[in-house]
């Protein structure tokens, strides 16, 4: 297997390189970084229904679609991207993509160790730290003859642009975004307090890599490879592409695997109802930690909303069954009018129809 030990690289070349790779049937270690940021969406997303096209066109983001799935992800020059190509017939490594991601997460989170850091692999694809926050993320995908695996070692990262690359059914919910993402996604500057030296980081990774890999071949960044790598990225770049469409309507952002914001809009007789819920995932399921209800409904008195309507919901599991009761009891009491409002619009406009 090669080891292509690379720093920034500039454009797509970044992203591009593991594809072209993939499509060749070459196996191979990649460690790259992009020169400039850019965003990323994985291959089962729209990006028209989930990225903010006008603020990536204002910021001058680039877009990249991959073909490994997953949300979308800012990537710039304090990220270390690992990304491993190889034959599913490999015997040494899993074809199996739960497997690999077990298996080839061990070089990333033994690297963390190195550098005073105590992180695990959680379910399906989060390294997180040991308080919970999640440190890294990583993917797979069968390209052409190969399997690919990728992931990113954050020495830092910009909360405030990937909170503002998403696109939300009500800009009110954009600081939220930003708060959830900052409280849930830690790196390494965070936690060590400053950002180590690069080259050091991508040294140590690629020790470990090897550990798993066996002997890897370092060889230079062939030229043409470089040029067929370019040739397919101008037909990534194309609309057909990049903004193919998806049939989903979505309703829900992951900032991790145990995080995800789940927005929701109803429009009942007695008005629209807005809901932004920050949801928690576990092996018990889905559970409400807070909520937000806005709209042009009425309701009176006007404070029970945040008084008793949104407090009654946190905490609950994620379901009809436990919220339907809550919802009833608030608007059966008889202490507030919410007129035209019935339960079943409130279930709705938490997406729990």
């Amino acid at each position: 297997m090669y080891l292509f030990r690379l720093d920034r690289l500039p454009g797509f070349l970044s992203m591009l390189l593991f594809h072209e790779l993939a499509y060749q049937g070459v196996e191979a270690l990649i460690i790259v970084s992009p020169a400039r940021p850019m965003i990323s969406v994985g291959y089962f997303q729209d990006p028209h229904q989930e990225v903010d096209l006008a603020f990536l066109q204002q910021s001058k983001l680039p877009l990249f679609r991959r073909e490994v799935g997953g949300g979308t992800v800012y990537l710039d020059e304090n990220q270390i991207f690992y990304q491993v190509v190889y034959h599913p017939d490999n015997p040494h490594l899993p074809n199996r993509i739960q497997e690999a991601y077990q298996f080839l997460s061990q070089p990333a989170l033994e690297t963390h160790r190195r550098f005073g850091i105590e992180a695990e692999c959680r379910p399906v694809n989060d390294l997180v730290t040991k308080d919970g926050r999640k440190i890294g993320g990583e993917g797979g995908a069968n390209i052409g003859p190969s399997l690919a695996f990728v992931g990113s070692m954050m020495m830092d990262f910009d909360y405030r642009t990937i909170s503002q690359v998403a696109k939300l059914p009500d800009e009110k919910w954009r600081d939220k975004v930003y708060r959830t993402i900052e409280e849930n996604v830690t790196t390494m500057r965070r936690e060590l307090g400053v950002i180590p030296d690069r080259s050091e980081v991508r040294a140590v990774l690629v020790e470990e890599f090897v550990r798993v890999l066996g002997p890897l071949q370092e060889v230079p960044l062939p030229a043409a490879l470089i040029d067929q790598a370019l040739v397919r990225g101008r037909a990534m770049q194309q609309a057909d592409w990049l903004y193919a469409a998806s049939p989903r309507r979505v309703d829900r952002l992951k900032v991790s695997s145990e995080v995800s914001l789940v927005f929701g809009t109803h429009k009942a007789p007695g008005g629209l109802i807005r809901t932004a819920q920050e949801v928690s995932t576990s092996s018990r399921g889905e559970r409400i930690e807070e909520v937000s209800i806005s709209g042009d409904f009425t309701l009176v008195p006007k404070e029970s909303l945040q008084q008793r309507l949104e407090p009654s919901l946190i905490g609950a599991h994620r379901s009809i069954e436990a919220v339907r009761p809550r919802l009833e009891t608030f608007i059966g009491s008889g202490e507030q009018e919410m007129p035209g409002i019935e339960v079943d619009d409130l279930l709705k406009a938490l997406k729990l129809e």
